[in-house]
């Protein structure tokens, strides 16, 4: 019994800790550390470009691992509307990745969808809950249908930075 009672409130803890991790307006009050006052430039942690690999190359690097501490870059396919606080990744396979940012200790512009990223920190797998579905879901600006169609949590590659760079998409 005290092996129940134990493995439970560690469970408990765990899932808590990852709550936490969504979009609350209420921790997102903007100040001179975490306001996004450019569209672009180094937001959160300062962090360079060099060793970033391809964010499309992560699920297959992931394979059979739980984490991974690596520097990413990619297109930016979408940014939270409300204030910044995630964004989504193209994968290249049809999917994207969520990367939400450290302690809600930066957050990214608004308008960052279809630009150019970095970023440094863990990726993982993670099952993104119901409810946190339809938050993003809020977030980015679904209409009410498409939000009350979210049925079945997710597990998805998630990715938390310490740091982010956000650049012009390159002319090719």
């Amino acid at each position: 019994m005290k092996k129940i009672s134990v493995f439970l409130v560690l469970a408990l803890s765990f899932w808590a800790l990852n709550a936490q991790q969504a979009c609350d307006p209420a921790k997102e009050k903007a100040n001179k550390k975490n306001s996004a006052k450019s569209s672009t430039g180094n937001f959160g942690a300062t962090i360079t470009k060099d060793g970033a690999v391809d964010v499309k190359t992560l699920p297959e690097a992931l394979k059979g691992k739980p984490s991974a501490n690596v520097k990413i870059k990619g297109d930016v396919v979408a940014a939270c509307q409300v204030k910044g606080c995630w964004m989504t990744a193209d994968l290249g396979n049809g999917e994207s990745m969520r990367i939400r940012f450290k302690d809600y200790g930066f957050f990214v512009p608004k308008d960052a969808g279809g630009k150019d990223f970095y970023a440094q920190g863990v990726a993982s797998w993670d099952t993104t809950s119901v409810a946190e579905l339809r938050h993003y879901a809020e977030d980015a600006g679904k209409s009410k249908e498409e939000i009350e169609k979210i049925k079945d949590p997710k597990v998805e590659l998630v990715f938390l930075a310490e740091g982010v760079i956000i650049e012009e998409k390159k002319k090719q």
